[in-house]
């Protein structure tokens, strides 16, 4: 009995050439899966490194002068949001486009803007450095004087690292970041030793930025001759800043306002306490950074596979699970055994301000996954809800702010508004076609 062509066809694979052929018909799932673990294989040694490189600031210069130092990192994290949303839109459209040539144009036009945009904001920071120092407590304007030089660089930084994502250069992309941490750190640890103090901490993270634009080098696909192909649109910018400028804030004002209203040994410990929750946003970040290629170069009316969005989400939930435990189960190991026996204070209930504050992280990195999936495929709305949560971070730990749970709580609570805010409505999109076909 013969075969018949369309049973053949039928059959998945029958000999191993045919088993090749039948993976590479999902190209799009096997480089949002690999991509997404070089991501987090690259996010553990940057995470890894990033905690190495608190714990020497932490252990050299004591709780006061390391919240003068997380004060001053995140600053580097407020100018984030313009190098996250140069990033963001440098990625999406240099996969949108289709040639090389077409790619390479819109690289070096975000490219040129992002040096004006970066040196302004150096300016800004070394004009206002006397007050904010003063605001924040901080003995000297130096540190942020230092990390203006770096700010110049920053953006760029951002733009280079788009076209990276863009052309799904992933290894090369997580390297980036890899270097970024290393250089920092030694150069942390020379200039410590070296009786540099805090601003030899904030010298550091200029130092490394500068190294991490400049190596690697631009991929040759965005080194082809430049060709006019789909232009950067002003509503993708204004989505990208509005998102980051959110998210930034949402990340990072608590830090910036405890270090105003409380001592600075509280503040210091707040900071060690919320940079567990950084680790987790940072290695989540990765794996969003993997899918938002990928979906953005699909055909925005289509239909995407459930696994587009089901892969990072799975990946998320799994890290925010596996965060929640650690800090659960050893909570002592990750404060006071990374951090030392300095960071304890009578009363403050570290470990459970711990806990509580990496839930508030895990529940706002499972939003940031639904937000970017949306954005990657169209303009969306949610980046100005989440603008809105951020203002109302802002209100909220000004009028309550008695204690460090109150900071904490108040996070939590908008943290599971806006999980809500855009849960909802995904999972109902999700459900309306079946609805309608039924």
């Amino acid at each position: 009995m013969s075969t018949k062509p369309e049973t053949v066809a039928a059959l998945p694979f029958r000999d191993l050439r045919g088993m090749s052929r039948f993976f590479r018909l999902k190209p799009k799932h096997h480089q949002l899966v690999g991509g997404s673990l070089i991501m987090l294989a690259g996010s553990v040694m940057v995470s890894v490194l990033n905690f190495g490189y608190n714990m020497v600031v932490a252990r050299l210069l004591g709780r006061a002068a390391f919240g003068q130092v997380a004060a001053a990192v995140t600053l580097q994290l407020l100018v984030s949001s313009m190098t996250l949303s140069h990033q963001l839109v440098c990625a999406k459209f240099v996969a949108k486009n289709i040639t090389l040539e077409q790619k390479s144009h819109t690289f070096r036009f975000l490219l040129r803007r992002s040096w004006i945009i970066g040196g302004s904001v150096g300016v800004a920071l070394i004009a206002t450095s006397r007050q904010m120092a003063e605001w924040l407590h901080m003995t000297s304007a130096m540190p942020i004087i230092l990390l203006a030089i770096g700010m110049a660089f920053y953006i760029p930084l951002g733009v280079k690292r788009g076209g990276l994502q863009g052309v799904c250069h992933f290894r090369q992309l997580s390297g980036n970041f890899v270097i970024e941490t290393i250089v920092k750190m030694v150069a942390a640890v020379v200039l410590l030793k070296a009786g540099f103090g805090v601003s030899g901490a904030a010298a550091a993270i200029s130092i490394s930025v500068i190294a991490a634009y400049f190596y690697p080098r631009v991929p040759q696909e965005l080194r082809k001759r430049p060709e006019q192909g789909l232009p950067v649109s002003f509503a993708e910018g204004i989505q990208a800043v509005t998102f980051f400028v959110g998210q930034v804030i949402i990340n990072n004002i608590d830090i910036l306002l405890v270090n105003h209203f409380f001592r600075p040994d509280v503040a210091g410990l707040y900071a060690a306490i919320s940079l567990v929750g950084r680790v987790l946003y940072i290695s989540s970040w990765q794996v969003v950074s993997a899918m938002f290629p990928i979906a953005a170069a699909s055909d925005s009316n289509a239909k995407e596979p459930l696994s587009v969005i089901g892969v990072p989400l799975g990946f998320v939930t799994l890290l925010s699970l596996g965060f929640v435990a650690l800090v659960g189960f050893l909570p002592n190991l990750v404060l006071h055994v990374l951090f030392g026996a300095n960071f304890r204070i009578a009363g403050s209930a570290a470990e459970n301000l711990l806990m509580l504050r990496t839930l508030a992280t895990a529940g706002y990195a499972l939003s940031v996954v639904l937000m970017t999936y949306e954005m990657s495929r169209r303009i969306a709305n949610t980046g100005w809800f989440q603008l809105v949560i951020s203002g109302l971070v802002v209100v909220g730990i000004t009028m309550f702010h008695n204690t460090l749970r109150d900071v904490i709580v108040v996070q939590q609570v908008l943290m599971v508004v806006l999980f809500l805010a855009v849960a909802v409505p995904f999972i109902r999109a999700r459900r309306s076609p079946i609805r309608g076909a039924a």
